[in-house]
This record gives C-alpha cells, structure tokens and sequence, in this order.
C-alpha cells in the first residue's frame, strides 16, 4: 500500500514538474510584465496610489450599478430591499473614490495590508509545496517573507504610511512576484 502511494506521488510530482517546464516561456513573460509594472508603480508611489485608489472606485461604482439594474428587475428575491440598499451604498462609495481618492486611501492601505498579509502566507506556502518540484522554490519563500515585511511597514507607520503605500507597496510586490516566477520558469527550462 505504501508502495502504491509513493508510486502515485512519484507520478503527480513527474507531472507537475513537466507541466511546468512545458510553460516556461509563459511564466517568463509573466514574471516580465510583473516587473515592468512593479518598476512604475514603485517610481510613482503616490501617482500609483492614486490610480488603484480610482480604479477600485470605478470597479466599486460599476458593481453597484450592475447590482441596482439587476435587482431592479427582481423586486420579488427575497432581501430585496437590503440587496437594494447595499447596491447603492457600492455606487455611493465608488462615487466617493473616485472623486475623492485621497479620502478612501486610509482604508484601502488598511485592505492592502490584509491582501499582502494573505498573499505573503500563500506564497510561503506555495514555496514549501514547489520544494519537490523545482529547484528555485526558495523564491516563492522570500516573496512571501517580502510580503510580510511589507504589512509590518504599513502598520508601523500608520497612518502617515497611506498617501505613498499603496503605490510603493505595489510596486514592490509586483517586482518581487515578477522575480519569483522569472526564477521559478528558468529553474523549470532546465
């Protein structure tokens, strides 16, 4: 029985490592493109805090939108008022962002620090996974360790840290995530 299931491991392990190195190229890209981005938000960190804080608005306004139209149409779905009363909250609250985006960016600073709180346990996870898989899995490791990094910076120094950090922090994210796929497709070419 043993065996068997080391067998089985033996096999999902030989699989994932070839569909890896069979989309290498993809991943390179990928990890390129992050990098790019990652360079501009961090040389611009108020102009990119500014430009997530508008993009989340527009997404938040929309969202309500499609909400209220959808639910116009259902009057008879059961929570229809509360449904109702949240859709409008969204446009009210992406109205507000995007015309105001300084005052939402305390807020999304704080949700930004929770993502890169998950994003960095994920990550650290995902590095002791790849560990049996690919030789440069110790990236994924430090990526998730850069992102833990970055929630201690935001907390430290909140809330001065809101008006440059979403920016920043993004920007750095996105070049260390860049660097772990860019590391991770040429263990995998190999």
């Amino acid at each position: 029985m043993a065996f068997q299931e080391s067998l089985t491991q033996d096999r999902m392990r030989a699989r994932i490592s070839a569909t890896i190195a069979q989309h290498w190229k993809q991943t390179l890209g990928v990890g390129l493109l992050l990098e790019l981005l990652g360079i501009l938000a961090f040389a611009m960190p108020v102009l990119s805090t500014l430009a997530v804080d508008i993009m989340v608005g527009w997404l938040l306004f929309l969202g309500g939108i499609a909400r209220v139209v959808t639910l116009l149409r259902a009057r008879h779905w059961p929570g229809y008022w509360w449904s109702l009363a949240a859709g409008v909250l969204t446009v009210i609250v992406g109205t507000m962002l995007v015309l105001r985006p300084l005052g939402g960016v305390l807020t999304l600073t704080m949700v930004l620090a929770v993502v890169f709180l998950v994003e960095g346990m994920s990550a650290i996870f995902a590095g002791l996974d790849f560990r049996h898989h690919a030789r440069n899995w110790g990236w994924l490791l430090f990526s998730g360790f850069v992102n833990l990094v970055l929630v201690f910076l935001i907390w430290s120094g909140w809330p001065g840290t809101a008006v440059w950090a979403i920016g920043m922090l993004v920007g750095i994210n996105l070049i260390v995530t860049g660097l772990s796929l860019i590391m991770l497709s040429f263990a995998a070419r190999g």
